[in-house]
């Protein structure tokens, strides 16, 4: 059942709300007829009028430099083979995601129904000019070699077949760490590469590039090893076939320095790895299964250095760390193509980025201590925030230095700058928020799981190993509506009105009663209120039955609110509560607070709630950069509600002058970097890009960000508790299926943050 509901979750997830990924949305305005006739007739005939004196002039003129073909016949779709140009269109979609996501490139991907390579090559030549760009996909060999080498010769454009250049880039990166780590030389090693593809080919072709030498070198295939003296070799194959007396992939393993896998999963023993030299570098990059687990690996050879193409383990080689950063600096410089030099250029800024201190945000982000260099770490990590201003400079000095670029990048500390920018319009800090969770997941009962919404993201939260989700509310009801969507796992369910949980029921009650019989309440009042969801699972969390809660999806936010602070209360040293709302803006995360709790904080309450944000925004692996709001700038108005904001500075500037934070600022200087800095140039957030607001009380709060949410379709994540002792966190009410999972693993995070302080004040 488990299994059938993953494929109906995929199924769904590309029709609704809208079939497909992706969409094509307008860059100018089109609000008046004065926009149209620019747009259209008869203003367009200007720019048709320009580029046709001046070819290179569709670069100025039209999108062609930031747009890339993502096209493919469907003859090698992931692992499902030839499955043809209509199934393949999914995945070419996902790819034109990735490309947006990771470098802001524009994609239209393009299915071709033709399987001969001078047809599918005369189709790709005639649809060029549209594109910056052609990202071939999914083709299967021998003719992804020939296709792309014929589209290299024959087009002016970049052309790059990912499947087989995009994993040895990567992997070459990964490869030269790793031997540097073992003590070791790329003209030395003995590698043995099984699988015979294009990406095989390809890897195996830059290792030699950087030293590794042919007559070290093995490879396999289907049949097994590639000989010299079998028939019928591809040209490929004959390039790399041996004639050491080697015969079976075990034989290979013997005194082998280096393993790369890019065939099938777990082909390969304890034993064959037992065979090979000190300090092994093992690659299983199968996926999802590798040719050895990573566990099994690590136990049979304490001294191995091991990558997969897993994202669950450390190393992991994903072409996303490659594709759009390659094009993205090519297209910057409009490059003609993308040559050896650009590829080389690019493994070595991956290489050196391993090297580099890791930024807090990005140990943060994945949940780690402290990554450095070393066998655990010879890769960047996909969403590190440098690589799009590391690797893209890397690329386009490459191609301005092999004669490639038609156009230059002079100042390059600009371009950095730019290249960061693009960073900003995606929703990359939800993934990862979603893996640091799943990184180690934690007991979280959702207080309404007898809703249909709230039990489908205990579900998703449950598969997808983001939390342990326990699940409160009438048992049938439950039970009835896991079967429904197909949810059979066997979670714990509590039903707190039943006689079935009365020792649990009274054990809390009693416990409840000991801390409030001084304020009124009698042991029977406990234990009514105990028959209360909210206060069952609050008492769960004080308990330490459940490490976080998850409630209000069907109950008015106050009421919600009450038990909480009644039987949780503050965390230790903090006397107010607070909420901020993540929203995901075309510019990038913004952070909101108060926008549920404080109807009009004193000047005391802001710092507490600037103190507070801050804290929250660097579990999402970002600095915070605040901004206090008010209607006023920098103290322009002497009135009292402009001055409690202009006082919550000067304080948070004097005794916490870590935090970086200014104001009173009005919203639009705020965001508008140019319009603070011209007008206050000794402003502390000048050369900084704001993305926190504090918010002088709840009416401005609240109704900024609902409207931001309503009128441009913003993503919001929250409201998200501030202050408080347990990780609990309420909904909006009538939050969505994608709002609840999002929330349970920030309830997740938030216990892993809590119970991380805990260990070290425990140790200080």
């Amino acid at each position: 059942m488990r299994e059938k509901s993953k494929k109906q979750q995929a199924l769904d997830y590309h029709e609704f709300p809208k079939p497909g990924k992706i969409k094509v949305i307008p860059t100018k305005s089109y609000s008046s007829q004065r926009d149209l006739s620019l747009a259209y007739s008869p203003g367009v005939a200007e720019p048709c009028l320009a580029i046709e004196k001046k070819k290179s002039d569709v670069y100025r003129y039209t999108n062609k430099g930031n747009l890339v073909a993502v096209i493919s016949n469907g003859t090698a779709v992931l692992g499902l083979g030839d499955i043809g140009p209509e199934a393949s269109k999914p995945v070419m979609e996902g790819k034109g995601l990735l490309f947006k996501i990771f470098a802001d490139i524009d994609v239209f991907d393009i299915e071709v129904d033709a399987k001969d390579v001078d047809t599918f090559i005369e189709t790709v030549k005639n649809i060029a000019p549209t594109f910056g760009g052609i990202n071939l996909e999914d083709i299967k060999a021998p003719e992804a070699f020939e296709i792309e080498q014929r589209l290299k010769e024959e087009l002016d454009i970049p052309v790059m077949h990912d499947d087989q250049h995009g994993t040895a880039i990567i992997s070459a990166a990964a490869l030269l760490n790793a031997v540097e780590i073992a003590g070791k030389k790329m003209e030395d090693i003995k590698i043995v590469v099984s699988g015979a593809g294009a990406a095989a080919v390809s890897c195996t072709r830059l290792y030699k590039a950087f030293g590794a030498k042919t007559e070290n070198i093995v490879m396999t295939d289907s049949k097994g090893i590639i000989r010299k003296d079998r028939d019928n070799l591809t040209s490929q194959k004959a390039e790399f076939a041996t004639d050491r007396d080697l015969h079976t992939l075990e034989d290979a393993f013997v005194d082998a320095d280096v393993f790369i896998g890019l065939s099938m999963g777990n082909i390969v023993n304890p034993a064959m790895l037992k065979s090979m030299a000190s300090n092994p570098i093992v690659f299983a990059m199968a996926n999802p299964d590798p040719e050895i687990a990573y566990d099994l690996a690590c136990k049979t050879r304490d001294d191995i250095i091991m990558a997969t193409g897993r994202s669950d383990h450390p190393n992991q080689v994903n072409n996303v760390l490659g594709f759009p950063f390659i094009f993205r600096g090519a297209l910057d410089v409009r490059a003609t193509k993308i040559n050896e030099a650009m590829k080389m250029a690019a493994v070595k800024a991956l290489a050196s980025l391993a090297k580099d201190p890791v930024p807090e945000q990005v140990n943060i982000a994945y949940g780690e201590t402290k990554l450095a260099f070393g066998k655990d770490y010879i890769i960047p990590k996909p969403f590190d925030p440098r690589l799009i201003t590391k690797i893209p400079p890397a690329v386009a000095k490459a191609a301005m230095e092999s004669g490639v670029a038609t156009e230059e990048i002079t100042n390059w500390a600009a371009y950095e700058d730019e290249l960061y920018e693009r960073l900003g319009s995606d929703n990359k800090i939800l993934r990862l928020l979603i893996d640091r969770a799943k990184r180690d997941p934690k007991r979280v009962v959702f207080a309404e799981a007898d809703h249909l919404d709230v039990l489908k993201a205990a579900q998703i939260v449950y598969e997808e190993g983001v939390a342990i989700p326990i699940l409160l509310g009438r048992k049938d009801v439950i039970e009835e509506l896991k079967q429904e969507i197909g949810f059979d796992a066997d979670v714990e369910i509590i039903d707190p009105k039943t006689d079935e949980f009365n020792p649990q029921k009274n054990k809390y009650a009693q416990v409840y009663f000991e801390e409030r019989k001084r304020r009124g309440v009698t042991l029977y009042d406990a234990q009514k209120k105990l028959r209360e969801r909210n206060y069952f699972a609050a008492m769960m969390v004080n308990e330490g039955d459940a490490d976080g809660l998850i409630t209000g999806y069907s109950r008015s936010y106050p009421a919600t609110l009450k038990p909480m602070l009644e039987l949780i209360g503050t965390y230790p040293g903090t006397d107010r509560v607070a909420t901020c709302n993540l929203m995901l803006t075309e510019r990038g995360p913004m952070f909101l607070a108060d926008t549920s709790i404080n109807i009009d904080p004193t000047t005391r309450d802001l710092v507490k709630i600037a103190r507070m944000t801050a804290h929250m925004v660097k579990m999402f692996g970002v600095e915070a950069n605040i901004a206090m709001l008010s209607y006023s700038n920098f103290g322009s108005s002497s009135h009292e509600k402009a001055e409690k904001v202009r006082q919550a500075v000067h304080i948070l500037h004097k005794r916490f002058d870590y935090i970086q934070v200014d104001g009173a600022l009005q919203s639009d200087f705020a965001l508008d970097p140019e319009l603070r800095k011209s007008n206050f140039p000794f402003s502390k957030l000048n050369g900084k890009k704001v993305n926190t607001l504090i918010f002088p009380n709840l009416d401005a709060a609240n109704i900024t960000y609902k409207l931001m949410k309503q009128l441009n379709n913003t993503q919001s994540v929250g409201p998200i508790m501030l202050g408080m002792r347990k990780p609990v966190h309420i909904l909006q009410l009538g939050a969505s299926v994608e709002e609840i999972v999002n929330m349970t693993a920030v309830a997740v995070v938030d216990a892993q943050e809590k119970e991380k302080r805990e260990r070290q004040n425990m140790n200080a």
